[in-house]
């Protein structure tokens, strides 16, 4: 599924920020405690607008990453009354701007909005262009068993099963590779 630009990176960074909670990580630990953890995240997910690097920021956004996982954690249908929440609570009013090495894109909230208000925006945006699509399906869960990650399937095909958060891919694939080894060991 292509998403343009914008919605891509929403998704990506929601799914990251729901992936640092301990109920959602691999390592069941929270990966978003200190300042450092605040810098990784915004050096891998960049922001413009107000970046205030500070202790409150760190727990605004330690704090929206249940209402975000929640998305995760619906159909759809079940899906509109979230994302129609965080838009409200934002203030959402979207508007066609263009910065740094982005053409035309939007943006749904003021700059100097707090970073977890224009996050949660974001991603409510993008997640409008999913249920506009009607590509809800595409909102997972990883398939390992022992790992609650979320991801969107970006997929061609639709066919990602597992999340990038843990190498579950790759830990799954190995299993089963010694599964079948076992099997014929045993025949």
């Amino acid at each position: 599924m292509v998403f343009i630009h914008d919605t891509e990176a929403a998704l990506r960074a929601a799914s990251d920020l729901v992936n640092t909670h301990p109920d959602a990580s691999f390592e069941r630990e929270d990966s978003l405690t200190s300042a450092a953890d605040l810098d990784a995240f915004l050096q891998t997910h960049r922001y413009s607008g107000t970046l205030r690097r500070d202790a409150a920021e760190l727990e605004e956004l330690r704090a929206i990453r249940p209402r975000l996982r929640a998305l995760w954690l619906t159909d759809r249908t079940g899906a509109v009354p979230l994302v129609n929440g965080m838009l409200r609570d934002g203030a959402a009013l979207p508007r066609l701007v263009i910065h740094d090495d982005y053409d035309w894109h939007i943006h749904a909230t003021t700059d100097d909005a707090p970073l977890a208000t224009r996050i949660l925006v974001e991603a409510a945006m993008a997640f409008v262009d999913i249920i506009r699509a009607d590509a809800y399906e595409r909102v997972r869960l990883c398939d390992a068993g022992d790992c609650d990650s979320v991801y969107i399937d970006f997929s061609r095909n639709g066919s990602k099963r597992y999340c990038d958060s843990g190498n579950c891919g790759n830990r799954m694939n190995v299993n089963a590779y010694r599964r079948r080894r076992a099997r014929r060991g045993t025949d």
